[in-house]
């Protein structure tokens, strides 16, 4: 008894025991099983790494993952993606039924093939009928804005001619964003507010007002030594060919958009903030 209690930690470690399982009635031995401290510690060991292994093969090949923090935000800008990826799927079968539905038109006689409009300007051919089919109030609301337009330009009609081109200001508002010639940003961004005058920097002629993807126009005006761009804006008052004075009001801001405003001179792109005061 007293050499076993003088046994080291590691010799009693690899001393064996016996675990057995006896009957109740007839004492006698059933089942028995003989292992050492560190066998018994060995085996539990490893049965912890194969219980991590088996959770972490779980979390990761199984949708039990999705439950856990950080890997719902994956998933969600996931759909995010696949949402717009069928939003777009939906707008080009759409376009693809109309092909469809003009060929098949054209085959059987119903239309000729001279009044067959492209696909890609249906749009820009409604929003033009759109503008030019104007009720009593609109046509009330731009004659104000003319008027307006035009006692201001009384103040300057009767002013000799000077040698210095006098610019106006595009817009009444605030700049977010400024030109950066060097680096490709030809134009400076205009905060303003819904319904603003658009106005012609210098007298010139308007050359082009398309309309763009975002049903906003770009207006180009052609003056002698300038060409002047003004995008983003709601509303064309002044239709392509139509000759404007300086501060004359080519069209109004509408929505939530900034103007953007562009100035080139000798068919390069110069900082408008040289010439115009904002």
């Amino acid at each position: 008894m007293v050499a076993r209690e003088k046994e080291s930690w590691w010799a009693r470690m690899k001393r064996k025991y016996r675990l057995a399982m006896l009957d109740d009635i007839t004492l006698r031995e059933v089942f028995h099983v003989r292992m050492s401290g560190l066998g018994t510690f060995s085996m539990l060991t490893l049965l912890f790494v194969l219980l991590i292994v088996l959770l972490s093969v779980l979390i990761v090949y199984t949708p039990i993952r999705n439950i856990l923090p950080g890997y719902s935000e994956s998933i969600r800008q996931q759909l995010v993606q696949e949402s717009a990826r069928v939003d777009s799927l939906q707008a080009s079968l759409t376009l693809q039924r109309q092909y469809l539905d003009v060929i098949k038109q054209l085959t059987a006689g119903d239309i000729q093939s001279d009044s067959v409009q492209p696909l890609d300007s249906i749009q820009i051919v409604q929003g033009i009928q759109l503008l030019e089919t104007r009720d009593a109030a609109t046509e009330e609301f731009l004659a104000q804005y003319e008027q307006k337009e035009r006692d201001q330009l009384l103040l300057f009609e009767n002013q000799p001619t000077r040698s210095v081109q006098q610019f106006f200001r595009p817009v009444r508002g605030a700049i977010v964003q400024h030109a950066q010639v060097d680096h490709r940003e030809f134009a400076i961004h205009v905060r303003v507010a819904n319904n603003e005058n658009v106005l012609s920097v210098l007298r010139g002629t308007v050359v082009s007002a398309e309309q763009g993807w975002n049903n906003t126009y770009t207006i180009v005006v052609q003056h002698a030594q300038y060409i002047s761009i003004y995008r983003q804006v709601g509303v064309v008052l002044k239709p392509v060919g139509t000759e404007v004075a300086a501060g004359e009001t080519l069209g109004l801001m509408t929505g939530e958009h900034d103007l953007l405003f562009e100035l080139w001179k000798g068919g390069k792109p110069m900082n408008p903030e040289e010439v115009i005061v904002f």
